[in-house]
């Protein structure tokens, strides 16, 4: 039973990092095989307090295919997207009582001792009319798009230790802080980047949910987890709002991990900087951006693929090529490789995507990996339906 004998509250954050049977702490030995993941795994729901309801009892579907998806491929460090954010970390206790460690349809239970959530962006009021509909209280009128304060949260589950005094979080970087920010622009004017007024620019953050620093201890050594979900580069109009800002969310970490562009960052306890160029880490997440395919802006993917530190395993799967080719429509006219697609998106648009990614750094020695793609008419295809997203995993070795 994952029962949290630890929480620690700073600038908002909790974290559930223990459980009744932790192990101790590691000692520095060799190298060490870790799997890394990250998962949207569709666990958000449409009001406040469902997701902990759901999760209270053992026999929700969907819960029940996400945990079989998490325990088929055994992660040692996990990003979950869309999990809706409960203070304390409830859910995520429930989710790790109730499915993770109880064998889903023949799969083994698995247990992660570590655990952090913290409060995201989505649902934040800015008390401004940022689609400008005429309302200021919408769910688009947030920070982050969402009907409630921590829809579409985060939760990080680890084998190994998370180092919860060296977290750094990002929630409240403002947007027009990063030098040269790729603002939305009004349509109606030739000005640029004006869709949003000072006024709105003095309020409104860049993460749409928010950018997490974690380091892991892995064998005595530090392995930092950089974990965010960019808005989707769409629902918007012509001035391109969402998709400037996933481009600058993406934008974000590719300064953060790259020497001498993160200087003007700074953390959520006014600490400022980028990572220091000794460290290891890997970035995870949904980043709502195909490198090749998709309505993102030209480039917001491979501004982080082609970040000069960062590495590109390219981990892929057979069920994918063969989803895109039965699935046609977009699919058909789509220049990127089918192997690499991650989510299972509406035919007619966009197609189905490379949106998630597991990216470690140099220095880190990748070992294998690959998108967990079911083929379809296959046993576990049936599991293709726990969310329209795909875990995607990463073996690396830690020297």
């Amino acid at each position: 039973m994952s029962v949290s004998v630890g929480l620690a509250l700073s600038a908002g954050l909790a974290v559930s990092p223990a459980a009744a049977n932790t192990a101790q702490p590691e000692e520095r030995g060799g190298p060490q095989d870790v799997r890394f993941a990250t998962f949207n795994a569709s666990l958000n729901r449409a009001a406040e307090g469902e997701l902990l309801t759901d999760l209270s009892t053992p026999d929700d579907e969907q819960a029940q295919k996400v945990a079989e998806v998490i325990q088929r491929n055994r992660p040692d460090v996990l990003l979950i997207n869309e999990f809706d954010y409960v203070a304390g970390g409830a859910a995520a206790d429930a989710f790790r009582d109730n499915y993770l460690e109880v064998g889903q349809n023949g799969a083994e239970p698995i247990d992660y001792p570590h655990a952090y959530t913290a409060p995201v962006n989505t649902g934040v009021p800015t008390g401004f009319d940022l689609n400008r509909d005429g309302s200021t209280d919408g769910p688009d009128d947030a920070h982050g798009f969402g009907d409630f304060e921590g829809q579409y949260g985060m939760l990080v589950l680890s084998k190994h230790p998370i180092d919860t005094d060296g977290v750094r979080t990002f929630r409240n970087f403002l947007w027009k802080d990063m030098p040269g920010a790729t603002l939305p622009s009004d349509p109606a004017t030739p000005d640029e980047g004006d869709w949003y007024s000072d006024e709105i620019l003095d309020v409104l953050r860049l993460s749409s949910k928010s950018h997490w620093d974690l380091p892991i201890e892995i064998g005595g050594r530090t392995v930092h987890f950089l974990t965010a979900h960019p808005t989707p580069p769409s629902f918007d109009g012509e001035e391109d709002r969402n998709g400037t800002r996933n481009h600058d969310e993406i934008r974000f970490w590719a300064d953060y991990v790259t020497p001498g562009k993160g200087d003007y960052i700074y953390d959520d306890d006014g600490v400022r900087g980028g990572l220091d160029p000794r460290e290891r880490f890997v970035i995870a997440g949904d980043y709502n951006a195909d490198p090749h395919d998709g309505d993102s802006v030209d480039a917001a993917a491979t501004q982080l693929l082609d970040a000069p530190r960062v590495r590109d395993t390219r981990p892929g799967s057979v069920g994918a090529v063969v989803a895109g080719r039965q699935e046609g429509g977009a699919n058909d006219d789509h220049v990127g490789p089918a192997w690499l697609d991650t989510a299972d998106f509406a035919a007619e648009s966009p197609g189905n995507l490379r949106v998630d990614y597991v990216l470690p750094s140099r220095g880190l020695i990748p070992r294998g990996g690959g998108v967990f793609w079911p083929v379809p008419g296959t046993e576990l295809a049936r599991l293709n339906d726990a969310s329209d997203h795909h875990l995607v995993r990463v073996d690396l070795l830690v020297p």
